[in-house]
């Protein structure tokens, strides 16, 4: 099995998100999970000044292109070239150009390595992020991705959730 890389998605401006969520939606829908790992639309905090007051926004670094971590093959090539949105991935012609580690440095996305002892079955909770301070219970663990998917409870209901193996820690 070939190493997942990072390409670059060229798509109309301001259809990033959208592009974004389209992706995601079709990992899920033809479970490509461990072939398509992560879409991003990098961003950087930006300092607006308005009447005297400064506060810090959130601006797209790319506007017009989408990041994502995958294994280039017929199927993934696909599924992202037909996304509606995207007019191509960058490089020449139709063969995709992976990035370099030097071209992905500057854009703040390193890829750590966290030694895990995690189990299906093996509550955790949730220490960063959204769902900080939530118990739940490990249901799968995605090596590639480096995250679990842990259940839990929204509304009175199980709930699966997507954590990095940052954000937790076994109980």
């Amino acid at each position: 099995m070939s190493e997942a890389k990072w390409y670059v998605v060229h798509t109309y401006s301001g259809y990033e998100n959208k592009v974004k969520a389209n992706i995601d939606k079709t990992v899920e829908n033809r479970h490509l999970e461990e072939q398509i790992l992560e879409v991003r639309v990098p961003l950087e905090d930006v300092v607006e000044s308005k009447n005297g007051v400064q506060k810090v926004t959130q601006k797209k670094m790319f506007p017009g292109y989408v990041l994502i971590h995958m294994i280039m093959n017929d199927d993934t090539w696909y599924v992202v070239r037909n996304t509606r949105g995207v007019t191509g991935f960058v490089g020449p012609g139709s063969k995709p150009v992976p990035l370099t580690d030097e071209e992905m440095a500057p854009l703040g996305i390193r890829r750590e390595s966290y030694a895990v002892d995690y189990e299906v079955g093996d509550g955790v909770k949730v220490i960063a992020g959204a769902w900080a301070d939530t118990v739940g219970v490990v249901q799968s663990i995605n090596a590639a991705k480096q995250s679990l998917t842990i259940n839990v409870e929204l509304f009175g209901r199980e709930t699966p959730v997507e954590i990095s193996f940052a954000e937790v820690k076994k109980l």
